[in-house]
Parts: structure tokens; C-alpha cells; sequence
């Protein structure tokens, strides 16, 4: 069995065509919306509404942790816009969907991000594309949990939820082999981002289930340049599957 694993897609669809090439199964652990490219400040919704400059901006204010900052700026740019914020943000995820769903391999099983939107996924779910939020599926031999989305933040991303909703999809999950989040365990060398020069959110549910159920492999993304990409914890290999958008290359599982 092959299984391709890709977390962190931000809009890549050309590129997600071809992740499941050569694999019996693509997992894929969420953030498909791409709102800004922090590498690129001429991609993604927001410069694609107020122009690459005011992106430029946005993005030093929030790289500066200047977040009250950086969230008055944006909403002078919407109000702007002449229609409804929500509206607006909402086009624009719906047309990335449209393209990203389509581009999904058969089998594929999905989970959401933080920066997704769970509520418009059964619009573009098709048959073969299976979306698990606290639920599990066998794969050869081999059961896999799925737990999504992200935890709060200064940034509030659209899908953060509470620790105690997070906490209760990773008991929801038990003892599987392999476990597959957007966010890491809550362990320093897996959190902090190298390049943003920051801790991200981890989650300590996650972490406490891998000292009491001891899956084989724990797989996530969200940061996207860690410290650490792999450790083991106990019996557990933790492993950041890597930043899809920037590499183009999934994460590969055999056995």
C-alpha cells in the first residue's frame, strides 16, 4: 500500500493534480485556501482584492506580531469594497474550491485547515473525496484518525476552534495507527516556525494521545518551516508532511 500525503496546498491546484500519482490513496490535512502568500504578496485573495502593495503592508504589520495593527488596516481596505466583506471573501474561496476539489486524485480523505471553511466543503466534495473531521477509515490494514482545523490565535483564522472542541475530536478519534492533524503536537521543536521567527499553535490533546495510545505515526503541517520536521516521541513518529504550496511534493507512506 502507497499512500501520498499533502498538508499546507494554499491554491496549488496544478500541483495537486499530480499528488496522488503513483499512490493507492491521497490524504490531504487541510488549508487549501490560499488568502496570502507571505513569499509571494501578488497571490492570493487579498492582493487579488487591494492590489500587491497594500499586501506588502498587511503582511509587515503582521510578521511585526501587530496584529490590532494589521487588522485595522485591513478593514479600512474593505470598507472600500463596496459589497459586503463576507460576500467578497466568500466568491473568492468558493472559485479556489471549485478548482482544488477538482484537481483531488481518487481515493482521496480529507481534513480541514485553519484557514479553510468547513461549511462550504459539501459544495464541492464529489464522490471518491471523503472528508473526516474526528472520524477514522481503514487503509490497508492500517486505521487512520483525522482530526482538523486550528486553535485560537491573534491571527483568528476562520477555522479555529476551542481546546475543548479540538480535545473532544482527538477522544473522538481513540487509538489509531496512524493519527493525521492540520496542527502538531504541542512540542517546541514542532511548533516554531524558523522563518516567521514564532511559535504556532500546537495541540496538547494531540500530545496526550500519543503518550496514551502511542499511534505509530502522527502526520501534520501547518508550520510550514519547522524546526523539527520528524522527532519521536516514545513509540511515535511525529512527522510535518511539509508545505505543499512551496514544495509541490507530497509526503509518500509505504508498508
Amino acid at each position: 500500500m502507497r499512500v501520498h500525503v499533502v498538508s499546507d496546498v494554499h491554491g496549488s491546484a496544478e500541483a495537486l493534480a499530480r499528488a496522488g500519482d503513483g499512490a493507492d490513496a491521497l490524504l490531504c490535512l487541510g488549508d487549501l485556501v490560499l488568502f496570502l502568500d507571505y513569499a509571494d504578496h501578488g497571490r492570493g485573495i487579498f492582493p487579488d482584492l487591494f492590489g500587491a502593495a497594500n499586501a506588502t503592508r498587511y503582511v509587515e504589520l503582521r510578521t511585526a506580531r501587530r496584529f490590532d495593527e494589521a487588522r485595522a488596516f485591513a478593514d479600512g481596505l474593505w470598507e472600500t469594497l463596496g459589497r459586503p466583506r463576507g460576500l467578497a471573501i466568500e466568491d473568492a474561496v468558493r472559485k479556489q474550491y471549485a478548482d482544488l476539489f477538482a484537481a483531488f486524485p481518487v481515493p482521496t480523505y480529507a481534513t480541514y485547515g485553519n484557514v479553510d471553511v468547513p461549511r462550504l466543503w459539501p459544495d464541492f466534495a464529489r464522490d471518491g473525496v471523503t472528508v473526516l473531521d474526528g472520524q477514522t477509515v481503514e487503509l490497508g490494514g492500517r486505521t487512520f484518525g483525522f482530526v482538523g482545523g486550528g486553535l485560537p490565535t491573534p491571527m483568528r483564522t476562520p477555522y479555529e476552534v476551542t481546546e475543548e472542541e479540538y480535545a473532544a475530536k482527538v477522544a473522538a478519534v481513540g487509538a489509531v495507527d496512524v493519527l493525521c492533524c492540520h496542527i502538531p503536537p504541542a512540542v517546541p521543536e514542532l511548533t516554531y516556525d524558523t522563518v516567521a521567527r514564532r511559535f504556532e499553535r500546537g495541540s496538547e490533546a494531540v500530545l496526550a494521545a500519543i503518550h496514551a495510545t502511542r499511534p505509530q505515526l502522527v502526520l501534520f503541517g501547518h508550520v510550514h518551516q519547522p524546526l523539527a520536521r520528524r522527532m519521536r516521541i516514545g513509540r511515535t513518529e511525529c512527522v510535518n508532511v511539509g508545505h505543499f504550496r512551496a514544495t509541490g511534493r507530497p509526503y509518500a507512506l509505504e508498508w
